[in-house]
């Protein structure tokens, strides 16, 4: 079998709308459909059809990259996604449009009615021995409850398509409802459930299925699903009380639950106990093929980067093999590092991706603690300027001036974040071991250095760049070509069911040792001490980690720091509720347009994001509600 690609059949159903057209559940040609499952090729090609509904996470035209405030992009810059980010959503012609189809977005529901019609008609392709049959059903039942979860978070509650419905079906058959949250939320694990005990535990051939299905990546979505049924967004939220349809149902369930966070809390832990067994582990970088010389901070770095960039490592339980990070979109990422470059725009690098200053201060100081909480960190002066010295060689250029910001930060800050001034390690450096700054690639985002604005629109907009998503062993030639290490999106890691594990453990029974000690193995990896010592030692509020609100926030720090620029924090904010805080607000960047120090170095208002109430859920084109009259708009629109 080789491995997924976007190989779409030919056939009717694969795209555009039923003649019904309300939700696509109806199969549109049954002689095609006996075709596809007369052999054992074509029913292959329709399980990898089911799989290219996958939504492209490996691009800067993912909702959670683009969509937030993780990263801005200049104002020119034409992309559905970053208008959501600007306000823009609307519900004539909505953006990344997973109901329709449109902006950016596919037909989620063509996806659950061909994983359907694969699911219905598996047992029917002859020259296959049953256990394949029934692996190839778990898959696809898993992508029916991945499609289902994933419009879930988008809309709110949603049309259950349990079965697709007979061609024959009456108009008023097709005219679905909603569903109740709580009622998706079963489903989606009663298929999850089924599906874990059809699939293998592990990948036998990992030179051609790398990126199929496993028993951990089912215990891992599921786990996933719970704590966003748990979360505050979908448990108790009283804002939605009078969200009900015509049918009298109450589409939001009106009274918090704490049996959420406990059920949620047991399927992280069986998750993570599965995962385990298997040899996942948090990630450190190993390279046996070449003689990198690292120091250590280089070492810890690495550690950091690699467990997103290094394929199929032992850390990431799901990789979207559908969607893969390569050379366009970890050029969005890398900045200039030599003037040259500049004269290659077509190859060169791009630095699209430009986090805000509020992105910068959410790491941790080197103590392990928030910025503004360490008892020796300079909160106050953290935009005054400051020289590299020996002490930061390694994280920024000696004798360069940049701010204190910029200084005495946890490896974490280091090793997602490139800045003017900052160290830039791989991309055809391989030696810090005896380090000769000349010999490091470095950032200089001021107007008229390598790395500020040469173009219209191949520029940070705020001097920041995101080096976490490029791959280090990707390479930068003397003519400014830069070359990708491409690899496949990770979907979940490790560390995010970990901290998920510590979060619901916290809000279901308070905070407890378990707790700390999930917490502290992410940490841990990033080179801090434990939640408890840390605020011990440096806080100003050493208590935190002791109450429940206390360690919930460090919790929420802990994930939004450690899975940064993964595409985790957009969701996070809606399903705690942040969102409407966080997104409603100052979108700042240095002063590009100047050349000095003392003048970049000027914190500037660049975009005033605002965020609604209504935001939460995305609206249903407005033509699919006059069409189905059942179907209530998205709560505000």
């Amino acid at each position: 079998m080789k491995k997924i690609k976007y190989i779409l059949i030919l056939m009717v159903f694969v795209s555009g709308y039923s003649c019904n057209n309300y939700l696509d559940i109806v199969p549109d040609n049954i002689a095609t459909i006996d075709n596809a499952f007369s052999m054992r090729s074509t029913a292959e090609r329709f399980l990898f059809t089911c799989f290219s509904y996958m939504p492209e996470t490996g691009h800067g035209g993912n909702p959670a990259i683009s969509s937030g405030d993780e990263v801005w992009f200049p104002s020119t810059f034409d992309n559905n996604t970053f208008q959501i980010a600007r306000g823009n959503q609307n519900k004539t012609n909505p953006y990344y449009d997973c109901w329709s189809g449109g902006r950016s977005g596919k037909n989620l529901w063509i996806a659950i009615r061909d994983c359907n019609i694969f699911i219905d008609n598996i047992q029917r392709v002859p020259n296959m021995t049953q256990d394949e049959k029934n692996r190839w059903k778990g898959e696809a039942m898993f992508l029916k409850a991945y499609y289902h979860y994933y419009l879930m978070r988008m809309y709110g509650p949603i049309p259950i398509v349990r079965e697709n419905l007979p061609i024959e079906a009456d108009i008023e058959v097709v005219k679905v409802f909603r569903e109740p949250v709580d009622d998706v939320v079963d489903y989606i694990v009663e298929l999850l459930d089924e599906a874990c005990g059809m699939l293998p535990e592990t990948i036998v051939d990992q030179l051609n299925e790398s990126g199929r299905i496993t028993q951990p990546i089912v215990k891992a979505l599921k786990a996933k699903v719970l704590v966003t049924a748990a979360s505050p967004l979908f448990n108790g939220n009283t804002d939605y009380a009078d969200y009900i349809d015509s049918r009298g149902v109450q589409l939001f369930n009106q009274t918090e639950d704490i049996r959420k966070w406990e059920a949620a809390a047991l399927a992280c832990q069986e998750a993570i106990e599965m995962c385990e067994r298997l040899g996942y582990d948090l990630y450190r970088f190993r390279d046996a093929m070449t003689s990198y010389k690292l120091v250590p901070e280089t070492q810890l770095r690495l550690d950091l980067r690699c467990a997103m960039t290094d394929k199929w490592n032992k850390e990431i339980i799901w990789a979207n093999s559908q969607s893969w990070a390569a050379d366009d979109f970890q050029r969005w990422g890398i900045p200039l590092l030599t003037p040259g470059q500049a004269t290659h725009p077509s190859v060169a690098p791009k630095n699209l991706l430009a986090p805000p200053i509020k992105m910068a201060e959410l790491f941790y100081t080197k103590n392990g603690v928030p910025i503004d909480e360490d008892l020796e960190w300079d909160y106050a002066g953290r935009y005054n300027l400051k020289e590299g010295d020996d002490a930061s060689r390694y994280n920024i250029r000696k004798g360069y001036t940049t701010v204190k910001l910029h200084f005495d930060r946890e490896q974490r800050f280091y090793a997602s974040l490139g800045f003017d001034g900052g160290c830039w390690f791989g991309n055809g450096v391989g030696n810090n071991a005896n380090l000769d700054s000349e010999n490091m690639f470095y950032v200089q985002a001021k107007w008229g250095q390598a790395a500020a604005q040469w173009g219209n629109s191949n520029y940070s907009e705020t001097g920041y760049a995101v080096k976490k998503i490029v791959d280090f062993r990707g390479t930068v030639d003397a003519t400014g070509r830069f070359t990708a290490n491409g690899y496949p999106w990770p979907e979940i890691r490790l560390a995010d069911l970990f901290l998920l594990y510590a979060e619901s453990l916290n809000e279901a029974y308070g905070p407890s040792q378990t707790c700390y000690d999930f917490i502290d193995s992410v940490r841990r990896r990033a080179g801090l001490p434990g939640v408890v010592e840390a605020w011990r030692e440096h806080s100003i509020n050493p208590n935190k980690p002791s109450t429940k609100s206390g360690l919930r926030q460090i919790i929420k720090q802990e994930r939004m720091i450690e899975l940064a620029f993964e595409g985790q924090r957009f969701w996070d904010l809606r399903r705690w509720k942040d969102a409407h805080v966080q997104l409603n607000g100052a979108i700042r960047g240095w002063n590009r347009m100047q050349k000095e120090a003392e003048f970049y170095y000027k914190p500037t208002l660049i975009y005033t994001q605002t965020f609604q109430m209504k935001d939460y859920f995305w609206p249903i084109q407005e033509a699919e509600i006059f069409r189905n009259r059942n179907l209530l708009q998205s709560p505000g629109w």
